[in-house]
């Protein structure tokens, strides 16, 4: 039997594991249960496919998506790998021969939904597998479905505890990139994982930088940020299918080619638009919530959220779709004061019990204190998923740190006007009674009479949205869902209500910074000549036709096969090629993900296109 190592320089076409990947291979191929948490990009997919590969019988993935299984599948496919798919996308005859190629052995790696899994008729098919002695594992993607506290909750996920109870003897592998503590508990818990052993790779992602805006004008400041990303692909998240629609609708008006997607669209226009997404480089992909767990697409250069999510963990898997390849990506970010105000009304009126409502006002209030921060973004993220880091001199607190003031006076200010005005409104009206504005709605109440009538004149009214919004990230306001977002205080405010404390505040500042943006456009015309982290840069010099000249065949293959480019080959692979320049197969195979299969099947085509290249770069 070929070892682990040669199976991954064999089949994928490489030479190292990276992090614990070894430990967590052999671990499963020897017959444990595991639980992984590892990045996007981290390489998760290979702790089940290697075993998958060593050991005797077909492994099993429980795949929430079909895109995903679409997409693991072809790229196994490429590789020499035996491996298909069970989902509601195929008829009954596709579905049945896939079966099949099951119990006749014909296949080491079968993806099916969790709802496909649960079937009598599949389980039957598992137990068939099971008395023959042809079961190698379960691999359990995207674990976090399993919480009921989480971003993505599936109810099916739960009901996989069944493999356990009815498969006593056949490994286990439950993997995810987003997890805290109390959703690694509930994931051990549900899936009966506790003997199983757990591995945390670190959480970081060094190649993506964070950037938060105060929003001002939200489409001129995400006009302003695709400026560094011109011709690359990325995704815009919105709350709503409306802002969603009207999001891509005006992008497209400005020259960027942007495309819908939600759940409320056709599911034929879904679909038509995940795949030009996957296939065709430099789209914009404008969703909601609903596009985008397991999306494997390496080359996402950026993800923007116009609104805010639910929590930080929903970020961390949102953002991380960015920059799986490991070069330079960004994950920016618009906030405002009424996103505080819509998170919580939604929390407060939800048909959620009160426990499940506390945790999930935890998650929003880290949330807020993650945006209001002035330390490391980086530091704060990881610190939540209970890892220690130093500051990443790659986030917006670190390359341009905040100005802070003494916002003792201001804030005491805020909090008056809410207690006067007997904790009922919410903070425009506030606002204008600080300013001194004699509204309807002020006149109406009589607040002009108020002390705090126009005891805030030195505070515009950007300047007093930004207070309000960190005295409610802070902890020091709350807003009432049952009063249509009215603030009122929480016991915290009381001390500095009567003094017996100060508090610092970050200055407010209206648009995107200057030097970022600088950064990003000078990035995007240099060709992203940014250090990668492996130490590579990315095009420059005479690699430069090369990589065109790969890239439009890559394209070309794709096309005629229907399957994404990077399913080909990767971009770090076409990289390597403009390095290496090999000349022959065995050289070919030396370049990281190019595996046996690929080169019979692609090399003399690739040696052709170098070999051309190269001849006309030295042509007179």
């Amino acid at each position: 039997m070929p070892s682990a190592l040669e199976t991954l320089h064999r089949t994928f076409g490489y030479t190292a594991f990276r992090g614990p990947q070894a430990e967590i291979i052999d671990h499963l191929t020897r017959g444990g249960d595991a639980l992984v948490l590892m990045p996007t990009g981290g390489g998760k997919s290979l702790c089940y496919q290697i075993p998958a590969l060593l050991r005797t019988g077909m492994a099993v993935v429980v795949s929430p998506l079909i895109a995903l299984m679409q997409n693991q599948v072809d790229a196994l496919l490429q590789v020499g790998v035996r491996a298909a798919y069970l989902n509601s996308s195929q008829d009954y005859a596709t579905a049945s021969a896939t079966e099949n190629q099951a119990i006749n052995g014909a296949l080491d790696l079968l993806y099916v939904a969790p709802e496909r899994l649960l079937t009598e008729r599949f389980l039957n098919l598992l137990d068939r597998l099971n008395q023959q002695g042809q079961l190698a594992l379960f691999a359990i993607d995207e674990a976090h479905c399993v919480s009921q506290w989480g971003h993505d909750f599936r109810p099916e996920y739960i009901q996989l505890s069944t493999l356990h109870q009815r498969y006593p003897k056949i490994p286990r592998i439950a993997l995810t990139a987003t997890a805290d503590a109390l959703t690694r508990q509930e994931i051990v818990a549900r899936l009966g994982l506790d003997n199983a052993r757990i591995f945390i790779s670190s959480f970081d992602r060094p190649n993506i930088r964070y950037l938060v805006v105060e929003r001002d004008n939200p489409r001129q400041q995400l006009l302003e940020f695709l400026t560094g990303h011109q011709n690359e692909a990325g995704i815009v998240y919105c709350l709503s299918r409306k802002k969603v629609d009207e999001t891509a609708a005006w992008l497209n008006t400005q020259g960027i080619p942007a495309l819908p997607y939600h759940a409320g669209l056709d599911a034929d226009i879904r679909k038509k638009n995940q795949q030009r997404f996957l296939r065709e480089e430099p789209v914009v992909m404008v969703a909601t919530i609903a596009f985008g767990m397991g999306i494997d697409k390496p080359d996402v250069r950026f993800v923007a959220h116009l609104d805010l999510p639910k929590s930080l963990e929903a970020y961390y898997q949102e953002t991380g779709r960015a920059g799986r390849d490991g070069e330079p990506a960004e994950a920016w970010m618009t906030y405002g004061l009424n996103d505080v105000v819509i998170h919580r009304q939604r929390i407060d009126e939800s048909i959620a019990g009160e426990e499940q409502k506390r945790v999930e006002r935890g998650k929003l209030d880290a949330l807020l204190a993650w945006c209001e921060t002035t330390d490391c973004r980086r530091v704060f993220l990881l610190n939540y998923f209970s890892e220690t880091a130093t500051p990443c001199h790659n986030c917006d607190t670190c390359l341009t740190p905040p100005e802070l003031w003494d916002g003792t006076q201001a804030a005491r200010k805020a909090l008056s006007a809410a207690l006067r005005t007997g904790q009922r409104f919410g903070a425009g009206h506030l606002i204008d009674i600080l300013r001194g504005k004699a509204t309807d709605k002020v006149m109406q109440f009589g607040h002009q009479e108020l002390p705090t009538f126009g005891v805030g004149a030195e505070l515009d009214d950007h300047g007093w949205r930004s207070v309000f919004r960190q005295l409610l990230a802070t902890g020091l306001l709350q807003a009432d869902a049952q009063a249509y977002g009215a603030l009122q205080l929480t016991e915290s405010a009381r001390p500095l209500l009567r003094g017996e404390c100060t508090l610092s505040l970050r200055q407010a500042t209206a648009r995107t910074n200057k030097k970022l943006s600088q950064k990003r456009a000078m990035s995007a015309l240099t060709g992203r000549q940014e250090t990668s982290l492996n130490g590579q840069t990315g095009l420059a010099g005479n690699t430069a036709p090369i990589i065109i000249a790969l890239r439009t065949w890559r394209s070309e293959r794709a096309r005629e096969q229907g399957v994404p480019a990077y399913v080909i080959l990767h971009d770090r692979t076409l990289l390597e090629l403009a390095t290496r320049r090999p000349c022959s197969t065995s050289e070919l195979l030396d370049v990281p993900g190019i595996g046996q299969a690929k080169a019979e099947r692609y090399g003399e085509a690739l040696l052709t296109v170098l070999t051309h290249d190269q001849n006309a770069e030295f042509s007179p």
